[in-house]
């Protein structure tokens, strides 16, 4: 398991495929926010309040310079349901493996819940924003599923 991340730390380097296909890298929000949120699995209730805050909020936040990214460990086909199902305005990565979730210590963390999480492939939830230069600016560790965008909004 990774050591927890915190502000001031480089954010792992990262790719992976997206909802429409898409390979992104961390490499490409270079000169930009990005609030890349982790979260366990589509199309649950938490999930879903989650993502639906980030959409109804989303030009806020692009308006600070931020782009978001939901993280999970389902597949594009997954991802395309979900974001269809929400009209999702943002992309979501397709973390199969669980390598992304690794990396950001979302997959594997201390405790039972994680630990049993891990078992089947489950990221913890866990909101990281990061820097225009790659560095982690803030960790959400515990977010409010239903305003997650207003506690985005507070440190942007």
């Amino acid at each position: 398991m990774a050591a927890a991340l915190k502000a001031g730390d480089p954010a792992p380097d990262f790719e992976g495929l997206t909802t429409d296909g898409t390979r992104v890298r961390l490499a490409d929000f270079r000169g930009r926010k990005l609030v890349m949120y982790f979260y366990p699995m589509d199309d649950t209730p938490g999930c879903t309040r989650q993502a639906c805050s980030l959409r109804d909020h989303n030009a806020e936040i692009a308006a600070r310079g931020a782009a978001i990214l939901g993280v999970s460990t389902q597949d594009e086909a997954s991802h395309r349901r979900f974001t269809a199902k929400h009209g999702l305005n943002f992309p979501l990565l397709a973390d199969k493996g669980g390598v992304v979730g690794r990396a950001f210590g979302t997959i594997g963390g201390a405790g039972l819940l994680s630990a049993a999480k891990a078992l089947v492939g489950m990221a913890d939830r866990v909101t990281f924003i990061i820097d225009e230069q790659g560095r982690i600016a803030h960790v959400i560790d515990r977010p409010d599923v239903s305003n997650h965008a207003a506690e985005v909004l507070a440190l942007l």
